[in-house]
């Protein structure tokens, strides 16, 4: 592995197990992402799409095989560990938004750096929150509630809120599945934007539209990789 490797699997298996029967989720899912890369992952109800991003992002532990980020083992940390982890290596951007209503713009963006191990001052936190919003060109919607905004804009700032710990890569859940066509085209039109800027993105998506929007195709069936399609690069 060199340093230009963000997300690496090997042979990743995902069993759940119950008194009635043992479901396989994930079947020797080899995933390697470096880099700058841009990677859409689609597939059937049920393909193993949701344990797979579960995984990604340390929210859930493999059954087998092995996961690194940057070269780190994360297959078998603790849920604590596994939490620090996420907080400084995973930007998640949500179907749903999630952001706190309760918040402002500016503190929902903030909220993951004030959990930080290692506390930032209040200068620098603002200073990254700042540049944040205007990488998603929402400056000037610091002191609303998201509420207050639109879902193309609550999404603007789920997207900010997942950039501003200089994450190692962002998994983004269906970006689009609360959006309309015009709102969901300005989400996807920011994405790749923002991996022309160098971010590293793994997109989950069921629409084949947005999901060739990506440099890379995954396709996952019955819990294994079925086609991984590069995209020829414009002369």
């Amino acid at each position: 592995m060199t340093t230009q490797n963000k997300i690496l699997m090997r042979d990743i298996s995902k069993v759940f197990i119950t008194e009635q029967m043992e479901t396989h989720a994930l079947r020797g899912v080899n995933l390697n992402i470096n880099d700058g890369d841009y990677i859409s992952i689609s597939g059937p109800s049920g393909c193993g799409k949701s344990s797979l991003l579960s995984i990604l992002g340390l929210l859930d532990t493999p059954s087998g095989g092995e996961y690194f980020i940057e070269g780190k083992d994360v297959s078998n940390l603790s849920v604590n560990e596994r939490a620090g982890y996420r907080n400084e290596k995973i930007g998640f951007v949500f179907q749903a938004f999630n952001l706190i209503d309760e918040l402002s713009v500016y503190d929902n963006i903030a909220l993951p750096l004030r959990y930080r191990e290692n506390p930032m001052s209040d200068a620098d936190i603002k200073l990254q929150v700042m540049q944040n919003l205007e990488k998603v060109q929402m400056s000037h919607r610091t002191g609303h509630k998201p509420n207050q905004l639109s879902g193309g804009q609550q999404q603007r700032i789920a997207i900010a809120r997942a950039l501003v710990g200089s994450p190692a890569i962002l998994l983004v859940d269906e970006p689009t599945g609360n959006l309309d066509s015009k709102n969901g085209d300005m989400v996807m039109d920011l994405l790749a934007q923002l991996n022309d800027d160098g971010a590293t993105i793994c997109m989950v998506t069921h629409d084949p539209r947005y999901g060739d929007m990506a440099k890379q195709q995954l396709h996952l069936l019955d819990g294994q990789m079925a086609e991984l399609m590069a995209m020829q690069e414009a002369v």
